[in-house]
């Protein structure tokens, strides 16, 4: 790994928590952009963390060049937190693959919880799919679709941001209704609302208890502070639910892709955009089951799309067009 930060006190706080997980080695420490280029070439790091907020070129700036000339996986820190909230869906957007705050102190507590997180991210960088990302623009006219009465679920984590951004750019502006659980860190959720709303046809907006499930729209679960469920199909609204974590998640993509197996069975179609051994699975399971429509990563790369025993594999850059042709008559 090569880290990458203006400040040698928190390179070595962040080398030192990377060390301390097993099968990761820190190849070269960087204090900006130019230093970080050349490690790249003589290190060949697999895996990069990068501030957000450097002196000279901005961390944003080198993650955007990283993408586009030598893509490999990037964790990003930040000492921002809610008011750097745009910056970190950018980061998201751009290909990281999460964006962390940077430690305050070196408290045993604070590094055990940012090395648990870290670990996590580090599994998912093996499987990412590391391609540039497309240029950030308004949203473009797509034509629209004839909606067969197919509701969408979406479950995803911050990891999945730029899938998000791809797959909903390629949504018309009359999509089906489009209920989305994503794993973001605090604060998160609004910025993600905001940039997404300014590139993607659709309407997007968080959801809250009792809203009513429209065509053309898409809801974002809100911070995680409760479960977003669906109550019945057709002509259903969204249910938060107060209740303990499941598997360790709230809002559980599971629980929503369960509840939309009971509500519309074969007429919902779910997509997980994680590793099949995160939340998401199980209730994917049960809405393939139900005879809903799944759509879930494969082994190999790409997507497998599944009902019942029934499975089929789809390109990654097919998958929108999966989805959509799923949702329409």
């Amino acid at each position: 790994m090569l880290v990458v930060d203006d400040s040698l006190t928190m390179r070595a706080l962040i080398s030192g928590a990377l060390e301390r997980i097993p099968g990761v080695e820190v190849v070269g420490m960087a204090d900006g952009a130019a230093e970080a280029r050349s490690l790249v070439e003589s290190a060949h790091p697999d895996v990069m963390t990068l501030d957000v907020e450097m002196p000279g070129m901005s961390g944003l700036d080198y993650l955007a060049e990283i993408m586009e000339t030598k893509p490999m996986p990037v964790i990003m820190f930040s000492t921002r937190t809610q008011e750097g909230a745009a910056e970190s869906i950018e980061a998201l957007r751009l290909g990281a693959l999460d964006c962390f705050p940077k430690p305050r102190v070196a408290a045993p507590a604070e590094l055990d919880a940012i090395i648990a997180k870290l670990a996590k991210r580090l599994k998912a960088a093996k499987k990412a799919d590391m391609k540039p990302p497309k240029a950030a623009k308004p949203a473009a006219r797509i034509a629209p679709i004839d909606w067969n009465g197919r509701l969408l679920l979406v479950g995803g984590d911050a990891s999945s941001t730029k899938g998000l951004f791809d797959l909903f750019g390629a949504f018309p502006a009359n999509c089906p209704p489009t209920v989305v659980v994503q794993h973001l860190g605090p604060g998160l959720v609004e910025s993600m609302a905001e940039k997404l709303a300014e590139q993607v046809a659709p309407k997007v907006v968080i959801a809250a208890e009792g809203m009513a499930l429209e065509q053309g729209t898409i809801y974002l679960a809100p911070a995680a502070d409760a479960h977003l469920v669906i109550d019945q199909w057709p002509s259903g609204s969204l249910r938060l639910l107060a209740r303990d974590p499941v598997a360790g998640e709230r809002p559980s993509i599971s629980l929503l892709f369960a509840s939309a197996a009971k509500a519309a069975a074969t007429n919902a179609v779910g997509v997980l955009l994680l590793d099949a051994n995160e939340d998401g699975a199980g209730g994917l399971k049960a809405l393939s089951a139900a005879g809903g429509y799944a759509f879930a990563p494969a082994e190999g790369g790409g997507f497998n799309l599944t009902r019942g025993l029934v499975s089929q594999p789809v390109a990654t850059d097919a998958l929108a067009a999966g989805v959509l042709k799923m949702c329409s008559k």
